[in-house]
């Protein structure tokens, strides 16, 4: 809803009624009735679901009763219009006994007080402000803790957030006080920067901007409208369209279902809807402001359910929300206040019963329960959900739905994603898609089927796949249901929170200076303590792999000590390194190769609300990095402990060699062994962070052991050849073999051959030196790729 040009303004009033009272926008067209969507709801039987409109019109205020059937009343009397002012009280659907509405004129703010304002434009929608406060002419502190000139009781707000100061000429800036989750302006994430009347401040929830000397504050509490324009998406070189100018509005505290058969772009509607890939052309309004041009800003205010589990599995509920609750909260917040969250949202989601259980064992329902409940955390206003009954029996899937309704009536904007009808009716509007990506329908879900002139969904759907042609967005367009649900609630579009400019330019301004996802100057090591921990909990929750981890070098090991006996000997030494070679290899792949892949969905989610690509990384290396350097030392000592590792002298041979090139020879080659095994890790993330699905990890395992064995560089000749040579220095057990060669000098050790005279066999302290760089930089690399990877499988809006 939105000003229309050059309409006189009148005056603000307050809306007094049975359940609330408010104050109502001279720009905008209220609709009074039983319809949960309307403005103004009246819950009563004698009330029509559509029953009257108030609007401005030539600076005053006018009801229209819309052809109810009971009747507006003004003392007593029936009318069809009226026009209303301070004073007024009208009664629907009884003159004596039906709800009423009362009018009352605006109160003047008082100086230092909490008042009621009228929001200015920037706000991007008309809302009562929750704070007003006089300027003290120095610097405001603006944060969570109780000292703070201006308390904003937002958890996702930082102590001390930033500070409002006054510059020598008169103006004002805002500084960022390294706050956990930024400082916005105008939606852009920002450090220090000059503030002006026409300026949005964003901080947490809150909006703030200064008006005639105050600082007036606007508390966003969910009940948020979203208000779609023309989104159409491409893709590939072809430009093939897979949303095909969609729109509609949807009021605040509304439930809406987006339904159609496979094919119709229902999820790349979400995509578009929540940012991760914007529409090509069109717009996304979130209460009046542009989505994809202040994305910085409000992502953490929009929840996304994947259909994929966005929590470890391997965790208890509590612990995974508590976890979760660490990477989105400040870090300044005490446990105390996070766990208080926790339990807030377990209460929400009816989970008392279930925190202290795996999410592993949950039954789906359930498991849908504590990813809604991971996205409630940090009360977004408008909360989205891809296919969250998809493999729910019917009664699960209309508890879910259920829950759905719930949420929404509590106060958020909800969106779900469905290929089941089986529950719409619990829904506020229906969305309908056809393959295309054309609107088919959208209205009151109880209409849809009447208006298909189907009895049953599956009919209707089958009439799209004939729909080449587009006729169904043709026919909707020229429906009843297209002007009353999309053309008259859309009619007053809420005014863009900056001035007026195109979709296009919006997305390129906000490419250029929105730093999605770096706007948070600290917290790092924060966010890296915290993975750590959870990802230690979720290793040592896994008891397969605790399983495996343990008994692999084990084994591996024995098999080499079987094969070594007392002494290394011409005839076991290179079976022997060959072992401890492929050990090393395996022990650190195999560690690895599952580990980002199965992750994607959490990464993905977690990405988007803040979380560090590298922090993310860096913690899957330091707790995999210790299991496989504490892996490869077993696997060491459970070969060689107590073999005698120099050969027995030759004739006329050199006295045997006791040590290492370094050190002796036990704790050099747990060193070398120990990198390779990490290098090898390094290469099984990047495995990991490549293929799309896990199940293709394991045959890609199998082909980087035999790899790695076989340009080793004790199973083919390497030295000399061209090309052969070359690949072999991008393999690391072709270094981590070098260094345990060097080591044993396994010249002495065996009958020399093209293969053992290899130089890099050598027993040279620069040689072993260099082998261990080498394998030091490969692991580097493929960290590095591991990073480029991870951002490919980011959504696109990450991607700066």
């Amino acid at each position: 809803m939105g000003q229309r040009p050059g309409a006189p303004t009148a005056p603000p009033l307050v809306l007094v009624t049975d359940r609330e009272s408010r104050l109502i926008d001279p720009t905008r067209a209220y609709h009074l009735g039983r319809d949960p969507t309307s403005e103004i709801v009246l819950d009563d039987p004698r009330v029509s679901w559509h029953h009257a409109v108030l609007r401005a019109t030539d600076g005053h205020w006018l009801l229209e009763d819309v052809g109810s059937t009971n009747g507006t009343y003004d003392q007593g009397h029936r009318i069809d219009h009226e026009d209303v002012g301070p004073g007024t009280r009208l009664r629907f659907g009884d003159p004596a006994t039906g709800p009423s509405a009362t009018f009352a004129g605006l109160p003047g703010p008082a100086p230092g007080e909490r008042t009621v304002l009228l929001a200015p434009r920037s706000s991007g929608t008309f809302r009562s402000p929750s704070a007003v406060l006089e300027l003290p002419g120095r610097a405001l502190r603006i944060g969570r803790a109780p000292d703070n000139d201006l308390v904003l009781d937002d958890l996702v707000v930082s102590r001390h957030h930033a500070e409002l100061r006054e510059l020598p000429d008169g103006g004002h800036e805002i500084v960022d006080l390294d706050s956990h989750n930024g400082t916005y302006l105008n939606g852009r994430p920002v450090r220090r920067a000059p503030v002006g009347p026409a300026d949005l401040v964003g901080i947490g929830h809150s909006s703030l901007c200064l008006a005639d000397g105050r600082l007036v504050e606007y508390t966003d509490t969910g009940e948020v409208s979203l208000d779609v324009q023309h989104l159409v998406v491409r893709v590939g070189p072809d430009h093939r369209v897979l949303l095909d100018d969609v729109g509609f509005p949807l009021a605040e505290k509304a439930l809406l279902a987006v339904a159609g058969p496979s094919g119709a772009g229902k999820s790349t509607l979400l995509n578009a809807l929540t940012g991760l890939r914007p529409a090509d052309e069109g717009t996304v309004l979130y209460d009046g402001r542009d989505l994809y041009r202040d994305y910085a800003e409000l992502r953490r205010r929009i929840g996304l359910v994947p259909q994929d589990d966005i929590l470890h599995t391997q965790l208890t509920v509590r612990r995974a929300l508590s976890y979760a609750a660490e990477l989105r909260f400040p870090g300044d917040t005490a446990k105390e206040e996070r766990e208080g969250r926790v339990s807030e949202v377990i209460g929400e989601l009816g989970l008392e019963a279930r925190e202290q259980q795996v999410i592993a064992s949950l039954s789906g329902g359930q498991r849908k329960r504590v990813s809604i409940a991971l996205e409630l955390l940090t009360k977004p206003s408008l909360l989205f959900l891809d296919e969250p009954t998809s493999g729910l029996d019917p009664g699960m899937e209309r508890s879910v739905m259920q829950l759905l309704r719930g949420l929404a009536d509590d106060g958020r904007t909800v969106v779900v994603v469905t290929h089941s009808v089986l529950s719409l009716n619990v829904c506020d509007r229906l969305l309908v898609l056809a393959p295309g990506g054309r609107t088919a329908y959208y209205g009151p879900p109880t209409e849809a089927l009447a208006y298909f002139g189907e009895a049953e969904w599956p009919e209707a759907f089958e009439a799209f796949e004939n729909d080449a042609e587009g006729l169904c967005r043709q026919r909707f367009r020229a429906s009843p249901q297209y002007q009353r649900y999309v053309a008259a609630e859309a009619a007053h579009p809420v005014p863009p929170a900056r001035p007026p400019e195109s979709a296009g330019a919006a997305r390129a301004a906000g490419a250029a200076a929105r730093p999605v996802g770096r706007e948070k100057p600290q917290g790092w090591f924060s966010q890296l303590g915290t993975l750590v921990r959870r990802y230690a909990a979720v290793l040592a929750a896994d008891r397969l792999f605790l399983t495996v981890m343990i008994v692999l070098p084990f084994v591996i090991g024995l098999m080499c000590r079987a094969m070594a006996g007392s002494r290394l000997t011409d005839e076991n030494a290179i079976n022997c390194l060959l072992t401890l070679c492929l050990g090393g290899v395996l022990t650190g792949s195999a560690n690895a190769v599952r580990e980002v892949v199965k992750e994607r969905a959490i990464y993905r989610r977690e990405r988007v609300v803040g979380l560090s690509r590298s922090a993310y990384l860096v913690s899957k290396v330091v707790v995999l990095g210790a299991v496989t350097v504490a892996q490869a030392a077993v696997l060491t000592v459970a070969g060689l402990a107590g073999v005698a590792l120099t050969a027995q002298p030759r004739p006329n041979a050199p006295p045997p060699v006791t040590t290492g090139v370094l050190m002796p020879q036990l704790p050099e080659l747990i060193i070398a062994v120990a990198l390779l095994a990490f290098t090898s890790m390094m290469l099984g993330l990047v495995v990991s962070a490549l293929v799309a699905k896990e199940e293709t990890t394991m045959p890609l395992l199998v082909l980087l052991a035999i790899v790695q064995v076989v340009f080793s560089g004790l199973m083919l000749r390497l030295h000399g050849v061209p090309g052969l040579e070359q690949f072999a220095w991008l393999v690391p057990s072709r270094w981590g073999l070098s260094a345990m060669a060097r080591t044993v000098d396994l010249n002495r050790l065996t009958v020399p051959s093209p293969i053992t005279a290899d130089p890099m066999f050598r027993p040279e302290r620069t040689g072993w030196l260099v082998s261990m760089g080498a394998l030091a930089a490969l692991a580097a690399a493929y960290g590095l790729a591991v990073l480029a990877l991870l951002r490919r499988h980011e959504p696109s809006v990450m991607r700066k």
